[in-house]
C-alpha cells in the first residue's frame, strides 16, 4: 500500500489548529459547554487525548461505575466518557500540555511508519478495516470536535482546509441513503445540493431503481435543491444541530417540501 501522506498531513494541520486555539483560552473558556451533551470545550480535546492514546498503545482511563449520564449509549461512549471524567480535575492548559505531547509523539510515529505499520488490522468507528482507515475517519473526527470547541468559544477558524475538505468528502458518501430512503424522493426524481464554501461542491442524487445514487446531469432537472455553506453542512450531517436550528442559513427551493425533508434527514452522526 501507499503510506497516506495526505492523510497524515491533514491530521498535523488539525493538530496544530487545535494547539493554537487552545493556547487562546482562558480558563472560563475551557469549561463553557459545547454542542455534545454534557461536554465542556476541554472534555472535546480530553475525548481526542483519549482516542490519540488508544492509537499510541497506552492505556485507557479507568473505567468509573457510578454512572455517565443519558448520552452514553454504547462501549465506544463509556470509553470516551472516562477518558473524559479522568481529566475533568484538570485545567484546559493542563490538558492542553498531555495533548502537545502526545500528538508530537503520534507525528514523530506516523512520520516514521512503514507500509506494514499502516496495514495493521483496525476496529474502526465503521467497521473492520486498517489503521490507515481509521486515520483517514480520524481527521473527521478531530476536524469535527475542534470546530465544536470553536462553536462553544465563538472563535471560527480552519474552515477553509484540507482536513474540512477531507471531512465534507466523507459526510457526502452518504447522502444517497439521504435523499432516497430518508427523504423519499420519488423513482426517477433528484435532489440537488450546493454547498457553497469554503469547501465547495456541487451535488446532485438522481433516484434509479429504488436507490439515490450520485449523478453528474440528472435525467431531468432537480425536483428540489438545497443550498448550504459548509459549516453548516458538516454542523447537520454530524449532527451537532437541526435543520430548524439552522434554518436561516439553508437555502431550499423547488419542491420545497421535499427539500426541507433532506435537510431534515442531513444528521448522518451522533
Amino acid at each position: 500500500m501507499t503510506i497516506p501522506v495526505e492523510t497524515i498531513d491533514a491530521l498535523e494541520d488539525t493538530f496544530r489548529s487545535i494547539t493554537e486555539l487552545g493556547e487562546s483560552l482562558d480558563d472560563a473558556a475551557w469549561e463553557l459547554p459545547s454542542d455534545l451533551p454534557g461536554w465542556s470545550v476541554k472534555d472535546n480535546l480530553s475525548h481526542l487525548i483519549g482516542t490519540e492514546r488508544m492509537l499510541h498503545g497506552l492505556p485507557a482511563a479507568e473505567r468509573l461505575t457510578d454512572g455517565d449520564g443519558p448520552h452514553v449509549r454504547n462501549q465506544i461512549g463509556e470509553f470516551n466518557e472516562a477518558e473524559v471524567r479522568a481529566r475533568r480535575r484538570l485545567t484546559g492548559h493542563e490538558v492542553l500540555a498531555e495533548w502537545r505531547e502526545l500528538t508530537a509523539a503520534r507525528l514523530a510515529t506516523l512520520r516514521a511508519g512503514d507500509d506494514a505499520y499502516f496495514e495493521q488490522p483496525a476496529t474502526t468507528p465503521t467497521g473492520p478495516g486498517t489503521l490507515a482507515d481509521f486515520l483517514h475517519i480520524r481527521v473527521l473526527d478531530c476536524w469535527a470536535h475542534e470546530q465544536d470547541m470553536r462553536r462553544a468559544v465563538g472563535r471560527p477558524g480552519h474552515l477553509d482546509s484540507a482536513a474540512a475538505a477531507h471531512t465534507v468528502d466523507r459526510l457526502i458518501r452518504t447522502l444517497g441513503i439521504v435523499v432516497g430512503k430518508r427523504a423519499g424522493t420519488p423513482e426517477g426524481g433528484a435532489v440537488a445540493i450546493d454547498i457553497t464554501g469554503p469547501v465547495e461542491r456541487h451535488l446532485v442524487f438522481e433516484v434509479r431503481d429504488g436507490r439515490a445514487a450520485r449523478v453528474e446531469e440528472p435525467t431531468a432537472p432537480p425536483l428540489a435543491t438545497v443550498r448550504l455553506d459548509a459549516e453548516a453542512f458538516a454542523v447537520l450531517a454530524l449532527g451537532r444541530r437541526s435543520a430548524e436550528e439552522l434554518q436561516d442559513r439553508i437555502e431550499l427551493g423547488g419542491d420545497v417540501e421535499l427539500g426541507r425533508r433532506v435537510a431534515a434527514q442531513l444528521n448522518m452522526m451522533i
